[in-house]
């Protein structure tokens, strides 16, 4: 049977990128977005592959919605391989003048998801690789990161108390902290595609590392663009 890798936000950006990379390798894949339609495409594209691929619409702001992910994954009755939490979200925005709310709502995409896609499908992990997808932004204050910059540096935090948590079960944890890529919250942007990274290279890093021995973690993974960050 194949592997089962679980990519939350996986419908685009840098989660569809670690989603299809996988799949290249024979992994069958669960994934949710908000996005019905985004997320039966790409369901057709990874079947293309030969795997086999479960597709759940969900909102990862919302509890309700995270224990019903998890709770359709567990019915599948196989083993979470790899659990990938890469659903998020940026709005630029100074802490002093952001618009009420948005502190929250970062909160609950960026961390909470996380924490509850986690505590929701461990069960499932007798082994595995968990990534959390961080940011630049957890260990660099920058001007209008505002809200985001919080949620990602808590992320950080979270990574790291769950590693020394599921060092005994043989479960590695592992922060991807990549800078700026070209995904949709770039839209709109004049940069040139030169100074951005690839979805797809930020997903090669993560095959890599879970391609290391069992012996070995990649604890954290900092990825930034050649010519530095934005």
């Amino acid at each position: 049977m194949n592997k089962l890798i679980v990519v939350t936000g996986g419908s685009k950006g840098i989660g569809r990128a670690i989603a299809y990379r996988f799949a290249q390798a024979g992994f069958d894949v669960a994934t949710c977005g908000r996005n019905t339609k985004n997320l039966n495409t790409f369901k057709s594209e990874l079947e293309k592959l030969g795997v086999n691929v479960y597709a759940i619409t969900a909102d990862m702001r919302n509890p309700v919605q995270i224990k019903d992910f998890c709770e359709q994954v567990l019915a599948l009755k196989r083993p979470v391989n790899v659990l990938v939490n890469n659903a998020g979200f940026f709005v630029p925005g100074s802490v002093l003048n952001e618009p009420p709310g948005t502190l929250e709502s970062m909160i609950e995409t960026n961390l909470y998801s996380a924490y509850y896609t986690t505590r929701g499908l461990i069960s499932a992990m007798n082994t595995g690789h968990i990534f959390n997808m961080c940011s630049i932004a957890s260990i660099k204050a920058y001007p209008n990161g505002g809200s985001y910059a919080i949620s990602k540096f808590a992320l950080l935090g979270f990574s790291k108390v769950l590693r020394e948590e599921l060092k005994p079960a043989g479960i590695r944890v592992t922060a991807i902290l990549p800078g700026a890529t070209k995904t949709a919250s770039w839209e709109g942007t004049d940069l040139p595609d030169s100074r951005f990274m690839k979805p797809e290279d930020v997903a090669e890093a993560v095959f890599s590392a879970w391609s290391l021995s069992p012996h070995s973690v990649v604890e954290e993974l900092l990825i930034r663009p050649q010519l530095g960050d934005i």
